[in-house]
């Protein structure tokens, strides 16, 4: 009995895998349409799938096969699992599946509202599939009209081998008339020669690629001298690495010297406007970094109040920082500082106290919490020279505003009454006062104007740091060190320290670590005084020599 059971039980198994694999044979067999493509997306024959991604780019044009395997790609395809909706068995594109969602069938403009995340399941897909996937993709745009589209698909082309890509890529080469795209294309026809057996073709394509900055060309030759058995071969690699990892230390050093520009340019903001009041009055200001938290939330403030035109709040923000700081540097002027004149320790007092009289005024207005400021549209992302450089946006227009405020300051003082009697004050206040120039009017004024500055320089690092009511701590000993190490009172030394000071932060960063270029830097600046204790650009004039 035992032994008719065993027989029974091998005879099934043997019916139901006959059956399946005829079944499997037969769906293999069937030519594909839109009801099998949708059958065999579900499977999970990998060699199957890419079957299908082949017959749908064969059969249908770009604008139809190219978002579906673009949907496929990020994830976005879905299948109707519901028997009982008149669309079942079809394919739908959901950007974010949720209820309500609008669900695009793939072969129609017809769409139906998600009614439960239940109903469809995802198409699955891995990482080979997602290489075919990309390829085929790029593949479509390379007919495109348009050139940024080509360009596109060209640049993610590079690096693939498959013979029938690098026909294609030959065929547009010559018949593709921009510059650019023509470059990408000469590329990545080289990359392929350089994995070639053909030594004349290799060395050829290899000493072409030592001119390329792309990514790629450092992977392909990197494999190629891993695997290199001729000597000439492999000496050309190594030369045309040499020379791109040449050019990558230049680009290094370029985007090291944006940075260092760029922090010094916040430097130079931060510490312009002590320099005026410091320098004018000699009013050790603790309160400095406060006035440029005022103009930072000035900023968030405006962006609060206009929100659907982030980018102009940020421009209005200037002038409404520079006179609610300019108000409160005004008013601490003559409520508190006029009374310390001469007295420089009750000042920095004094200062350091209103110091925390604003910050705890910020908490009970805005609360302890960082508020984050939005950047605009044309503030976000990067200028691209190549593929080894690229300079963002936000740090460039804080460079290009950092030199304005500057010229803005240097014009004010040259060429205005008010520049002329700041600078008549801080040379010899006494003979100032002689020819009847009002210094109590010059300080409040002055004063005005330094915190003004400040309000302004807030606006400016309210997009490269989030607005908090410790937000002023963090700039008020760079602000000094710079004052300091340029030359009290003078704006020219004030821009060459701030500049100076953060190359030369950037400059050690890299092999010192941020706390220890921070340190050294310290460290510069007191050797440097115990040289010049008047900076770099010392201020002329009687009071300045006493």
């Amino acid at each position: 009995m035992l032994t008719v059971l065993r027989i029974f039980a091998v005879l099934v198994i043997s019916l139901v895998g006959f059956s399946s694999f005829s079944i499997a044979a037969n769906s293999e067999s069937e030519p594909l349409n839109q009801d099998t493509f949708s059958q065999v997306l579900l499977s999970k024959n990998s060699a199957n799938k890419q079957q299908a991604v082949n017959w749908l780019v064969a059969s249908y044009p770009a604008e139809i096969s190219k978002p579906i395997l673009a949907a496929w790609l990020e994830g976005d395809l879905f299948y109707l699992k519901d028997t009982n909706n008149p669309l079942n068995a079809s394919l739908f594109i959901i950007h974010t599946l949720k209820v309500d969602a609008q669900a695009k069938h793939v072969w129609s403009d017809q769409t139906l509202k998600v009614g439960s995340k239940r109903q469809f399941k995802k198409v699955k897909v891995n990482n080979k599939l997602r290489s075919v996937l990309r390829s085929e993709i790029a593949t479509l745009g390379l007919n495109s009209s348009d050139v940024e589209t080509r360009k596109s698909a060209v640049q993610a082309l590079i690096g693939n081998t498959d013979p029938n890509v690098i026909a294609q890529l030959k065929q547009l080469l010559a018949a593709e008339s921009d510059g650019d795209i023509t470059a990408l294309l000469e590329l990545a026809i080289a990359v392929d020669a350089a994995l070639d057996s053909n030594n004349a073709r290799q060395l050829a394509a290899i000493e072409s690629l030592a001119d390329s900055n792309q990514p790629v060309v450092l992977s392909t030759l990197n494999q190629i001298i891993a695997s290199a058995q001729n000597e000439q071969i492999l000496a050309a690699a190594q030369r045309s690495l040499q020379h791109y990892q040449q050019s990558q230390r230049f680009y290094s050093g370029v985007e090291t010297l944006f940075f260092g520009l760029s922090l010094g340019s916040v430097l130079v903001l931060a510490g312009i406007g002590l320099a005026i009041t410091f320098g004018v009055m000699g009013v050790i200001n603790m309160a400095h970094g406060e006035l440029i938290m005022l103009g930072a939330y000035t900023t968030y403030v405006m962006q609060q109040l206009l929100p659907n035109h982030i980018g102009f709040a940020l421009l209005a923000s200037i002038p409404m920082a520079f006179i609610v700081s300019g108000l409160v540097g005004v008013a601490i002027e003559r409520s508190v500082i006029r009374h310390l004149y001469g007295r420089p320790l009750e000042t920095l007092l004094a200062t350091f106290g209103i110091s925390l009289i604003l910050q705890q005024a910020v908490r009970s207005i805005f609360s302890p919490l960082n508020r984050s400021v939005s950047t605009p549209d044309w503030m976000a992302g990067a200028l691209e020279i190549n593929t080894m450089l690229s300079l963002t946006y936000n740090r460039l227009y804080i460079i290009l505003f950092c030199a304005l405020v500057f010229i803005g300051l240097v014009m004010t003082l040259k060429k205005t009454p008010l520049g002329l009697q700041v600078r008549a004050v801080s040379q010899n206040r006494s003979m100032a006062r002689a020819m009847g120039i009002r210094s109590e009017r010059v300080d409040a004024l002055t004063f005005g104007l330094g915190s003004g500055v400040a309000g302004v320089a807030g606006v400016a690092l309210s997009q490269l740091t989030n607005v908090g009511p410790n937000m002023g701590q963090a700039y008020i000993i760079d602000s000094f060190m710079v004052v300091v190490f340029g030359g009290v009172g003078n704006l020219w030394g004030t821009l060459v320290a701030g500049l100076g000071l953060g190359l030369f932060n950037k400059v050690l960063e890299p092999w010192a670590g941020a706390v220890l270029a921070k340190i050294l830097m310290l460290v510069f600046i007191i050797l440097f005084i115990q040289k010049r204790p008047r900076g770099l650009f010392p201020q002329r004039g009687r009071a300045a020599e006493s």
